[in-house]
């Protein structure tokens, strides 16, 4: 498969962030634990961009392990929200300008308040989305850091 440069990977050239970028061929959303299959990497170590709604009606953006579910009470509370729900898949695409699958913390329309589960803390990188279905990036959180405010918290229920 021939690597092109996604918006996530200029963003981190533009940032001069080293990352590992990585590609699988699927021209569908795969789950999280069959990509990290694919990468042949730890799932651990392997997160999911997850976009939700607060009672505020305010968005964010939940980072989780492929393994791990996020948990909505945690969520809303890392938020301080009453209640938090994932948004309907139709309007991922207008609200962050990525399509389920290729959802990347880097990158959307709008800068959204964002967590990433504390787990993250245990790895020495972590990967995800690199804003398109095939496309992965490897980045350390201090680095995550430069591109976009994050908080860490535990918010994920591991299986």
């Amino acid at each position: 498969m021939k690597q092109e440069k996604t918006n996530v990977m200029r963003i981190l050239d533009q940032r001069k962030i080293s990352y590992k970028s990585y590609t699988y061929d699927s021209s569908e959303a795969i789950s999280g634990i069959e990509v990290a299959a694919f990468l042949n990497q730890n799932p651990k170590h392997v997160f999911k961009t997850l976009v939700t709604i607060g009672a505020s009606k305010k968005n964010y953006v939940f980072v989780v392990p492929v393994e791990g579910e996020l948990n909505l009470k945690k969520a809303a509370k890392a938020v301080d929200e009453k209640k938090i729900e994932m948004i309907k898949s139709k309007e991922l695409l207008p609200l962050t300008g990525y399509i389920h699958g290729g959802c990347s913390p880097i990158g959307m329309k709008k800068l959204f308040t964002t967590v990433i589960d504390e787990s993250a803390k245990e790895c020495e990188t972590i990967i995800f989305s690199g804003g398109k279905i095939g496309y992965q990036v490897e980045v350390t959180l201090d680095d995550l850091a430069k591109v976009i405010p994050f908080s860490l918290y535990g918010i994920c229920d591991m299986d």
